[in-house]
């Protein structure tokens, strides 16, 4: 009888300080591959970078089209670039027109 109070002993022993133990790698597992872990919390901040960058090109878009626009508004209609425009939209040239063929990379405005 003596092993078997023996082996309670130790197991009793052992047993809070396993519960604990395993309690502790369980909330530790969490805090780090969790849906609010250390690494959902980088993954949330690499997409937040590439959110922001989304923004500043979609930004960027709108202030290239608003100076395009801003010469067809009609508080200062602008003969040149309604012509400009008209054309381009019709596909259509005059024949004493010099057209000038620019590349992908060549800004307009």
């Amino acid at each position: 009888m003596s092993i078997g109070r023996a082996i309670k002993r130790k197991l009793r022993a052992v047993a809070m300080p396993a519960v604990f133990l395993a309690i502790t790698g369980y909330f530790g597992w969490n805090a780090t591959q969790g849906n609010r872990g250390l690494v959902a919390y980088a993954q949330r901040e690499d997409l937040l970078q590439q959110v922001q960058a989304d923004q500043a090109a979609a930004l960027a878009e709108k202030n290239v089209w608003e100076r395009r626009v801003s010469g067809l508004r009609t508080s200062r209609l602008d003969a040149d670039t309604l012509d400009e425009r008209s054309r381009a939209m019709l596909n259509l040239a005059e024949p004493t027109d010099v057209i000038v063929p620019y590349t992908q990379k060549d800004k307009l405005f």
